[in-house]
């Protein structure tokens, strides 16, 4: 009866599958905040690596009824893991109805700059094989397509005033209400949240980083993800991805600009801030060179990463932590 157990053992159940931890990551993208590159890296990837890239066709709702929420989530926690689910939403919080909550990575921007980005994005596009960049919003009135951002900034025009300005917090802050006023409530929640439910929060202008950070913290989604990002077929693709026609505003517009995004550049400097003790922790040092003499704000740093650091602390240690948080 030995045999009998045997051909038991050879066709029963199929071996579990083992899962890395965590199995379950939601890279809920910000507009405009470089998320096409790493959806390109990512798809690239997830093959490589064997995880199930979850990705949405749906571009333009962020914010979601309660039943949106809910039924989202149970569509995201019963896909098959591990998963990395991306799209351009608002912070879900799946524990509020029941569900595991996942582990969350993002990447922002300079504030203004992102918005530049997307102001001459819906008008012109990329370049990305279109022959004519105007077709980028074909509804848009030539009026509008032609807007001069100065006279939209200066003169208050509803797509370069509030609410429009106050986009990066509520990715952050989640799908109340409160999330979409600019105010203190809505970025000390998105404060919160980036504490208690993101693994890491990057800085697009130090990309690089962002990139080597992820492999460390999660590497079976972005194991090799650098040499992939630096091979110049992959830079040829990156390249078709920015946007065409961008002007600079004037610097009155653009100090108006920063007033109008104080709670966004708040929010940003303490991303920014969490990003460079991680670095630190992590042994990458960030050297900044010396100030444009055009607003800081404006202008992304160039940065450069040296050797690690000696760290007393133990990593492993350190990322068990963040994973039980």
């Amino acid at each position: 009866f030995v045999g009998n157990s045997t051909y038991l053992d050879d066709h029963g159940p199929p071996p579990q599958k083992v899962l890395p931890f965590p199995s379950q990551v939601v890279y809920n993208r910000v507009g405009k905040c470089g998320s096409r590159t790493v959806v390109l890296l990512l798809r690239i990837l997830s093959e490589k690596h064997g995880f199930n890239l979850v990705t949405s066709d749906i571009h333009n709702k962020t914010r979601l009824t309660k039943n949106e929420q809910m039924e989202l989530i149970k569509n995201i926690s019963t896909a098959e893991q591990p998963y990395l689910f991306t799209r351009h939403v608002h912070f879900l919080n799946f524990s509020r109805f029941g569900g595991d909550q996942p582990v969350y990575i993002n990447i922002i921007r300079d504030p203004v700059n992102r918005f530049l980005s997307n102001y001459f994005f819906r008008r012109f596009g990329d370049w990305r094989g279109e022959q004519n960049h105007m077709i980028r919003t074909p509804s848009m009135r030539q009026e509008e397509r032609y807007l001069d951002i100065n006279v939209c900034i200066l003169e208050n025009y509803p797509e370069c005033s509030n609410p429009r300005l106050f986009y990066i917090i509520p990715y952050f802050c989640g799908q109340h209400p409160r999330c979409r006023e600019p105010g203190e409530w809505a970025l000390e929640r998105a404060k919160l949240n980036v504490n208690e439910n993101f693994l890491l929060v990057g800085i697009l202008e130090e990309l690089e980083d962002v990139l080597l950070l992820l492999e460390r913290f999660l590497p079976h989604y972005f194991k090799d993800v650098l040499s992939i990002y630096k091979n110049p077929e992959h830079r040829k693709l990156g390249n078709l991805t920015v946007t065409v026609k961008k002007t600079i505003p004037s610097p009155e517009a653009i100090q108006i600009l920063y007033q109008r995004m104080r709670y966004e550049y708040e929010f940003y400097y303490y991303v920014k801030e969490q990003f460079h003790l991680l670095k630190r922790k992590f042994g990458l040092k960030s050297h900044i060179r010396k100030p444009h003499p055009r607003p800081e704000f404006f202008i992304p740093s160039p940065l450069e990463t040296e050797e690690p650091m000696d760290d007393e602390e133990d990593d492993e240690k350190w990322l068990e932590d963040i994973y039980k948080r």
